[in-house]
């Protein structure tokens, strides 16, 4: 019995995760597990996402300004910097909007230096690309934060001409904790802060449940909705100018969806 050559024996071969479309770097918080999870849920067959990590100690101002003082945020940006990935986003909407948008902008500049020739985005530039995208002015925003991170979020999106019409916000400050929120609870959480003259709602926290209810609450609400998830995986895909995005996720996704998702 002769042994089928490679490929010859293709047909037989599976799917294993392979970036053929593409690879997407992500620096992502240590103790959380909602984002990469929801990348990988979001990506379609061929984009691959490969994540390292950085420590957060609290969901505080003051846990936020020690990890963002951490040498390991650096370390975190070389080491998967040096993987052959196409893009680099910093996983934490909060930990990149607290300080304003100068000190966001210069983030990404960090983050290009710490990884040469890798294009770099944070997750709350990526949300701003977003609510642009979907042409979204007054918002709704709606977090798990406590009280001091939900305003700092305020005062970001309106710095950045997005009046906040209405908000709420659930207190959570262990991160832990903000992964544990059921996706029925953020639905209703969405629901309850939305207002009639918003032009998109904001789900903020990158440790928070969210693409899975994005295309039910756009259905309920009649309006976009973009979450910091959401929209990093998307500005990541817009920077690299990859089509990797499965279908379901939002009317973000429209021109991205991968072309074997665009369905017939």
């Amino acid at each position: 019995m002769s042994v089928p050559t490679g490929a010859e024996a293709s047909a037989g071969f599976r799917y294993d995760g392979y970036g053929t479309l593409g690879r997407l770097g992500l620096i992502y918080i240590a103790s959380s597990i909602v984002m990469d999870a929801e990348w990988a849920a979001m990506a379609a067959p061929g984009l691959s996402v490969h994540t390292t990590r950085v420590r957060l100690p609290k969901v505080t101002l003051e846990g936020i300004d020690q990890m963002m003082n951490a040498p390991e945020l650096e370390q975190s940006a070389r080491l998967v910097g040096s993987a052959p990935i196409d893009v680099l986003c910093f996983g934490g909407t909060s930990a990149s909007f607290v300080y304003g948008t100068a000190y966001d902008k210069a983030l990404i500049g960090r983050m290009e230096g710490w990884a040469p020739g890798v294009k770099a985005t944070t997750a709350s530039t990526a949300s701003l690309a977003a609510l642009a995208a979907v042409k979204a002015g007054p918002v709704a925003l709606a977090t798990p934060y406590v009280d001091a991170i939900h305003q700092r979020a305020i005062n970001f999106l309106e710095s950045n001409g997005h009046p906040v019409l209405n908000s709420g916000n659930l207190g959570i400050d262990e991160d832990w904790a903000l992964a544990e929120v059921p996706l029925e609870k953020v639905f209703d959480h969405v629901v309850a802060c939305d207002h009639p003259e918003a032009a998109a709602i904001f789900i903020s926290c990158t440790n928070f449940r969210s693409c899975g209810v994005i295309e039910a609450l756009e259905t309920a609400l009649g309006k976009p909705v973009i979450s910091a998830v959401q929209a990093s995986f998307w500005h990541c895909l817009e920077v690299a100018d990859i089509n990797g995005a499965r279908p379901g996720y939002g009317r973000l996704f429209e021109r991205r969806l991968a072309p074997q998702e665009t369905g017939p």
